[in-house]
């Protein structure tokens, strides 16, 4: 019943307020909100249970800001170090991501150069205790709560650590401010090709990738790759000074059009340029975003960059933030943005939803094709699509389970409690030997596998038997098919291990080299990189910007 009625207050608030948000009449505004209060006062007076004011009018404010699109977010006084952290790549902690298992929280990845790192976490360690305090059934938010603080204080961590012998341990932290690297590796590639990957657009980005820039242009470099493959965007203003590092001072890049002059704007370069004739490529991915469309979509549009990978995620929306009381913060949609051919890439049009209030992404045919500067055709309404696109085979079950249930991690944690060392990253593979001890680690009895195949043949056995084909011949052949077909776990990693391996191979190298040694290794087989460095390296370069 207490569920029923806040969901009824929700949806009654999201109801007037969206009501009062089409129309311009100040008096209808004020009249739906009277009628809310109203409301939320005889429910605290006159309802059977006690409400929690606090959890019940923010359930009310998310229902309403759900409705408008996925980037209007109410963020509470409490929840906005994490905010924080994203815009400027940087807080005070330990340095260490974490996640969250059916055993608890464990450390996952102490960033290189951390406290976390130097007083000797490791990944796979359980953590049971912070500051005396158990951590049996807190959330990884709690955890995370708990290991930041102020730079300098210490935080007491003990952990349970699998694969040695003396498992439980304590550690002393002294907590430090940590900065996030907006590019984790830059460095040069086969044919005198200089990499940059890119994780977001932060304050501190525009430096670390005109300083990378300058490093591998003095290095040799005869062209660029610009990695922004699972970069989901960031700062506006931050895309725009990476932008400066490849175009003319003074280049329009930019627009935006929203509600009022003061969110209509036209951004232009206002850097001197790195290089503006380098051959560079730009990789995309669905994962690549907001800000990270903006670098794309501008240099495509500019025929300043050849776009190669897949269709990136389309967000064409700008966000601001407002301040509201008790230090809350509004995060709004304020303005969509053009990329310099006029095209929005936004999409989704969240204004026009489907009857059941879902909406869709805009379909190819209703799509507007726009030109770059030199006369190519482009598209809105969808992302950007890459001037090359490469096509990546689905990640089959086996491997995805493989991956989600942490049995490469584990094994990982397990091979470098075995091994004081492996080759250089650039080098390092999965040997036989390797995937042998992989097959031997994982329990078949503990591993949760979707058998597919013979999921889909007992369902088609009960189909033949209630339609009458069940006979004797037809169960012999069910039984033929069924053995044909039936799983074995061991077979299943044999034929698998070409999609396994790069995982694995990504885990051992991290326990080592960390996250700059993981992408140097994947770097060794990457089918868009290699494209890259083809196309920068061919006359294909200016066939297909021409």
């Amino acid at each position: 019943m207490k569920k029923l009625t806040l969901l009824a207050a929700a949806l009654l608030v999201l109801t007037i307020l969206a009501s009062a948000a089409t129309r311009s009449k100040k008096t209808d505004i004020s009249r739906n909100l009277d009628v809310f209060n109203s409301l939320y006062k005889e429910l605290q007076t006159f309802y059977v249970d006690s409400i929690d004011a606090e959890k019940s009018i923010n359930t009310a404010i998310n229902a309403m800001l759900n409705d408008i699109d996925p980037y209007t977010e109410y963020i509470p006084a409490k929840d906005q170090e994490q905010f924080r952290t994203m815009t400027s790549g940087e807080y005070a902690g330990i340095g260490s991501t974490i996640q969250e298992t059916p055993r608890g929280v464990i450390i996952a990845d102490p960033y290189e150069g951390s406290p976390a790192l130097a007083a000797g976490l490791r990944p796979g360690d359980l953590i049971t205790m912070i500051d005396g305090d158990s951590t049996t059934g807190w959330r990884s938010s709690k955890v995370s709560e708990h290991l930041k603080g102020q730079s300098g204080t210490i935080v007491k961590v003990t952990v349970n650590r699998p694969y040695t012998d003396d498992s439980i341990k304590t550690f002393e932290i002294r907590r430090a401010k940590i900065q996030i690297p907006s590019v984790p590796y830059a460095g040069m590639l086969k044919d005198d090709i200089g990499y940059i990957t890119l994780n977001t657009f932060s304050e501190k980005s525009y430096p670390e990738v005109r300083q990378a820039t300058e490093e591998l242009i003095k290095k040799g470099a005869k062209g660029l790759v610009l990695d922004l493959r699972g970069n989901g965007g960031g700062l506006v203003e931050s895309a725009v000074q990476i932008l400066g590092i490849f175009l003319p001072k003074g280049t329009t890049v930019l627009n935006t059009r929203g509600k009022g002059v003061l969110n209509d704007k036209t951004y232009k370069t206002s850097v001197s340029p790195v290089d503006t004739k380098i051959p560079l490529a730009v990789l995309i991915d669905g994962a690549s975003a907001s800000a990270s469309e903006i670098v794309a979509g501008a240099l495509q549009d500019l025929d300043r960059a050849v776009v190669i990978g897949n269709r990136s995620f389309g967000k064409g929306l700008v966000q601001s933030t407002r301040q509201l009381p008790f230090d809350g913060l509004l995060k709004v949609t304020v303005a969509k943005y053009y990329i310099p051919s006029g095209r929005l890439i936004q999409a989704i049009d969240y204004s026009r939803r489907n009857p059941d209030g879902s909406v869709a992404r805009i379909p190819d045919s209703l799509t507007t094709v726009f030109h770059t500067a030199g006369g190519r055709e482009v598209r809105d309404g969808g992302g950007i699509t890459p001037d090359l696109t490469i096509e990546y085979p689905d990640v089959n079950r086996l491997t995805y389970n493989v991956v989600r249930d942490n049995w490469a991690f584990d094994f990982a944690n397990r091979y470098a409690s075995r091994n004081e060392s492996i080759p250089a990253p650039e080098v390092f593979e999965i040997t036989d030997t390797i995937y042998a001890e992989f097959k031997d680690f994982i329990d078949p009895d503990r591993f949760d596998y979707d058998k597919v195949c013979e999921t889909a043949i007992d369902q088609l056995k009960k189909l033949a038997e209630s339609e009458g084909y069940m006979n004797d011949s037809t169960k012999a052949q069910f039984d033929i098919l069924s053995g044909m077909l039936k799983h074995d776990l061991r077979h299943d990693l044999d034929i698998n291990r070409k999609n396994i391996a790069p995982y694995l191979a990504s885990e051992i190298v991290g326990r080592y080299y960390h996250h700059r040694g993981e992408i140097i290794n994947s770097l060794r087989d990457d089918q868009t990189v290699d494209s890259a460095i083809t196309v920068l390296t061919t006359p294909r370069y200016r066939e297909i910007l021409k």
